[in-house]
């Protein structure tokens, strides 16, 4: 019985990561992926079903933690919260924020890879989506504001739906540019200056 060489998965992941980063997951040339890997095709088609099953598994750590952090704030129960606690859900606390662009600052590269290099993916619109899950997500702190009278504008679906995609365009663009972590630090001073959601929403 032959015995599966498992050392081939992390050099083939390696690999793929690089040529995917370097090229897109459309220009990302299998053959190269593999010499570079020193695999060949066989070893790549007994493990992936092709090229984009393989890109899916480069990402897919990545895109779990992301599952995971939109799934905490989607699955709110608000019950046992104080009014002033829901409130403090629409602070812009510029450690809170901090923290989260350390979370993504961790997976840069990969996170980078769903937003700009996945097109021909099921990932091609990760950005546009993972912001319509978030916006989902606001709409339930949103509408809980609302129902204690905390909240006096009315927002529509739709309009939130703009709000978040900017405000989750403005935490993506450092990963796309490339900025260093410093400047990703002042960048979040200035976003945190920028974004007052308890104005906008009129939470009183």
């Amino acid at each position: 019985m032959s015995v599966r060489d498992t050392s081939i998965d992390p050099r083939l992941i390696r690999s793929a990561r690089e040529e995917f980063t370097r090229n897109g997951f459309i220009k990302a040339d299998l053959k190269t992926i593999c010499d570079n890997a020193g695999v060949t095709t066989g070893a790549v088609y007994k493990r992936y079903k092709g090229k984009e099953e393989l890109f899916c598994a480069v990402v897919k750590d990545t895109a779990d933690i992301l599952d995971g952090f939109v799934a905490v704030r989607t699955d709110m129960d608000f019950s046992g919260m104080t009014d002033e606690e829901v409130r403090n859900t629409w602070n812009m606390d510029e450690k809170f924020i901090l923290d989260l662009f350390r979370t993504l600052w961790k997976i840069r590269g990969d996170f980078f890879l769903l937003l700009e290099k996945s097109a021909g993916t099921a990932y091609e619109k990760y950005g546009h989506e993972f912001a319509l899950r978030m916006t989902d997500a606001y709409m339930q702190y949103y509408m809980e504001a609302k129902k204690r009278g905390l909240a006096k504008a009315d927002i529509t679906v739709d309009e939130m739906h703009v709000l978040c995609s900017s405000f989750w365009t403005v935490i993506y663009e450092p990963f796309v540019h490339k900025m260093t972590w410093k400047e990703i630090e002042e960048h979040c001073r200035v976003m945190c200056g920028f974004y007052d959601w308890k104005k906008a929403l009129k939470i009183e």
